[in-house]
């Protein structure tokens, strides 16, 4: 039959047990000494009333005199029976010098030797001690009797005649023993019981301050928590029910901003006070709190914090009905964002692409037709007008004035996505692109920038009133610097002011991701992004927003431009 594992036993309840023990063990030494003490007590009151009797017994006259004599009449006799009636002792003896019983509470013993030492008492020594004679065992006490003798004024020149001798039965020593041993059983049970009760309140105290878990489960925890914090690529915080920061790794330290080198300062530290977005800090203070039905799981989306984007998942932390606060995870989005945004517009541009790959090859189709049925001069004012209008008829107002190819291809297909939502997108009349974008990277970013200011114009020339919504793009060169000028037909920023376009600027116009992505993309190439116009002066007259981007443009000296397809084409037969 296999051997059965016995259940682990509970820390909590090992130091309970231990504690028991504890209380048991200090209650029962102390009630043992203390009965012992009592015990010592009482039988050294018993020995000390013996002595005291023997003494007013050894020097009574009477005894003096008869024991001198050596007399063993009923005077002494009598004289004992009397004081043994009085105190309550078991005996009152009295002997002569050799030991002989002159007084005894047997008559018939009268007259016999002691069956107990009698010699220390003829030396003139008092004792005390608890013997077994003739009567049974007793606390007894021996003192000498001196001569009465009036010359002799000290007793102690003189040598004893004699002893007296006094005990008590062991039963009347011990009579207040029981009732002694009473007061220590209670006061033992009553501290024995206060303990327990001190012991299951620290137990259940101990309990819910760990909740519930035992001292190897907290390391484990502690160990688990140190991997998972240390381990993820993540950023994690903990706030406490009131909304203070408690606990933050290495990522979530970079990702906020938080000082790693004042922990201590840090730790405390309210959630307002991160440098979080004012939304975002006022929801997880309002995860704070001690009620369990009032936390729920919050995601934030988009945080635009120190240039960076991120998403923050909030879950609350309740373990048996309480809640302990609130775990954040925070994941850096930025990569994926403009990665996801330049994904777009590769789209767009393939879109863009793959719509002038057809118009183009059902116009050359047509031209083929036309050169086939014979009609050259049709044929050739064919291809002057494709040549003038361009490979793809886009519904681009002013598509004349861009001779830059990305650009045209570009706005024409954003012109072909606002046509289809009702919007009308035009080239405004002081565009001036001499040079083609080159670069590395230039054609994506301004892809990017011009992308998103071009959905958010035509996003508010949505919201509008207007019949006729639409949406204006200016391009101007300066060296090798791009600038570009965005206008709309809608409302304007409601409410906003300043020359520079922040994270938030409104609610219509890139309230978000899109324009901080720009707007960080603009600072990286060094150029600026900024509010010209805030619009909404009158209907129909929207933002205005200006961007400038350096290093888009590769120009070339005139000189090397003759140059330059010669060395090209050494190279390549090279």
């Amino acid at each position: 039959m296999p051997c059965r594992r016995l259940p682990d036993v509970r820390f909590s309840t090992k130091v309970l047990l231990l504690q028991l023990l504890t209380v048991f063990a200090v209650v029962a030494v102390c009630s043992g000494i203390f009965a012992w003490m009592s015990v010592e007590r009482l039988k050294q009151e018993a020995m000390t009333s013996a002595v005291s009797i023997a003494r007013s017994v050894a020097e009574d006259p009477q005894v003096r005199s008869g024991v001198t004599a050596g007399d063993a009449g009923r005077g002494l006799a009598d004289l004992a029976a009397g004081v043994e009636s009085r105190t309550g002792a078991l005996f009152v003896v009295v002997t002569d010098a050799d030991g002989i019983r002159l007084a005894h509470p047997e008559p018939e013993r009268i007259g016999q030797r002691v069956s107990t030492d009698h010699e220390a008492a003829l030396r003139g020594e008092e004792v005390t001690a608890w013997e077994t004679g003739t009567l049974g065992h007793s606390a007894r006490a021996k003192v000498p009797v001196y001569a009465l003798d009036d010359s002799v004024r000290d007793v102690s020149d003189s040598a004893p005649v004699g002893e007296v001798s006094v005990g008590f039965r062991r039963a009347s020593v011990f009579d207040d023993l029981p009732l002694v041993l009473v007061g220590v059983g209670t006061a033992g049970v009553t501290a024995l019981l206060i303990g327990v009760v001190a012991s299951v309140l620290m137990q259940r105290r101990w309990e819910r301050l760990t909740l519930g878990l035992q001292p190897e489960e907290l390391v484990d925890l502690v160990r688990h928590q140190s991997a998972v914090l240390d381990g993820v690529e993540d950023g994690v915080l903990s706030l406490n029910p009131d909304g203070r920061l408690e606990v933050f790794n290495e990522v979530a330290s970079r990702l906020l901003g938080i000082d790693p080198v004042g922990v201590d300062g840090v730790r405390d530290t309210c959630v307002g006070d991160l440098g979080l977005p004012p939304r975002v800090a006022r929801e997880l203070g309002v995860l704070g709190g001690h009620d369990p039905s009032t936390v729920r799981t919050v995601s934030f989306d988009n945080v635009v914090v120190g240039g960076r984007v991120l998403y923050l998942d909030a879950r609350p932390v309740v373990r048996a009905g309480r809640h302990l606060g609130t775990v954040v995870v925070v994941r850096d989005r930025t990569d994926l964002a403009a990665l996801t945004r330049r994904l777009g517009t590769v789209q767009a541009l393939s879109s863009t692409l793959r719509v002038q790959r057809h118009e183009f090859a059902n116009r050359i189709h047509a031209a083929s037709g036309l050169l086939d049925a014979g009609r050259l001069d049709d044929a050739r004012s064919f291809l002057r007008d494709m040549a003038d209008r361009g490979p793809v008829d886009f519904p681009l107002q002013g598509a004349e004035l861009l001779g830059e190819p990305f650009l045209q291809s570009f706005l024409g297909g954003k012109a072909m996505e606002a046509s289809e939502r009702g919007v009308s997108l035009q080239v405004g009349e002081e565009t001036l692109v001499i040079d083609v974008i080159g670069g590395p990277g230039a054609a994506e970013d301004v892809a990017t920038v011009l992308g998103n200011l071009v959905d958010n114009a035509v996003t508010a020339a949505l919201s509008a009133q207007g019949n006729h919504p639409w949406v204006e793009v200016t391009a101007m060169q300066d060296g090798d610097a791009l600038t570009l000028v965005v206008s709309d037909s809608g409302d304007g920023l409601s409410g906003s002011r300043g020359t520079e376009a922040g994270p938030d600027v409104d609610t219509v116009h890139g309230h978000g991701i899109g324009l901080t992505l720009t707007r960080d993309l603009v600072a990286r190439r060094g150029g600026a992004l900024w509010i010209i116009d805030p619009g909404g002066g009158s209907p129909g007259q929207g933002a205005v927003f200006g961007v400038r981007l350096p290093g888009v443009f590769t120009t070339v000296p005139d000189d090397m431009a003759d140059e330059t397809p010669d060395d090209t084409e050494g190279e390549e037969q090279q």
